[in-house]
């Protein structure tokens, strides 16, 4: 006797995906990169004027990047120096200021020149870390017009200095770590033909200011002023503290001016026969 074979169970048919379910995935991945390449591009196009915005508010409007041009990797301003927005007497350096951004995985690195004052680029690097961030110059040499501080304001604009302010590094860092600076390397400022409005003999003299740390570092880098040459003579030795700087010097004039500084030992500082005693800090 043949037995018949049991029928199976119907097999149910599994519903298919909605052809909107099935594209989601992909419209999904197709919107998330759009975005990425739209965030990519605006950061490696991102403009010039976004990087003169930060350093305007980043010195409260005292140093002006105008007219920028190009990206805030790579590009160009007119620097000028102001008091503060609407204060008149601004000064501007002939010329522009080219910069080169770099990022690199330890931090950033900077390439910038100035038309009027730099014959090479000079670069600085930063370089973040826990706690941390180094600053580190490469040794540069420039030579500054001292009528831009007068765009600074008090005292600078009553001053009125001409002159040439010729700057140079070497080896320069700054360290700081747990709220404390420590300097490596030394800087030194000459002050050439230096003329001011406050006084009839000009110029009045040249001068240099030394900045000197120690190769290990220093929390208390060590201030020399010092005269090359001239009818006005200043001196003095000082230390920064922390964020002050603690200064004493004196002036005095040469043998046959001592009438026309008189005036000028007068604001310069407290008057001690013939000299003037500086006090800073």
């Amino acid at each position: 006797m043949k037995t018949r074979p049991t029928p199976s169970a119907p097999r149910l048919a599994r519903p298919r995906p909605s052809a909107s379910a099935a594209d989601r995935p992909a419209w999904g991945l197709a919107v998330g990169g759009a975005m990425l390449g739209a965030v990519l591009a605006l950061t490696a196009w991102a403009p010039a004027r976004w990087l003169a915005w930060g350093v305007h508010q980043a010195s409260a409007g005292q140093v002006q990047w105008l007219h920028p041009r190009g990206t805030v990797w790579q590009g160009s301003a007119q620097v000028q120096l102001s008091a503060g927005p609407g204060v008149p007497g601004a000064q501007a350096l002939p010329g522009r200021l080219h910069w080169t951004l770099s990022p690199h995985w330890t931090g950033v690195r900077v390439d910038w020149q100035a038309d009027c004052c730099m014959r090479e680029a000079s670069s600085l690097s930063l370089q973040p870390g826990q706690d941390s961030l180094r600053l580190q110059f490469s040794d540069h040499a420039s030579v500054w017009p001292a009528a831009l501080l007068a765009g600074l304001g008090a005292p600078w604009n009553t001053l009125q200095a001409d002159g040439q302010l010729q700057l140079s590094t070497r080896s320069l860092q700054f360290h700081w770590a747990q709220g404390r600076l420590r300097m490596h390397g030394d800087a030194e400022l000459h002050v050439q033909n230096v003329s001011l409005s406050l006084s009839p003999v000009k110029p009045i003299g040249s001068y240099r200011i030394h900045l000197s740390g120690t190769p290990e570092g220093t929390p208390t880098p060590r201030v020399a002023l010092s005269t090359l040459h001239g009818p006005l003579m200043l001196s003095g030795q000082g230390q920064w503290v922390g964020q002050r700087l603690r200064f004493t010097g004196e002036a005095s004039a040469q043998e046959g001016h001592e009438a026309a500084f008189d005036n000028l030992l007068n604001i310069l500082g407290r008057r001690q026969g013939t000299r003037s005693l500086l006090s800073l800090g």
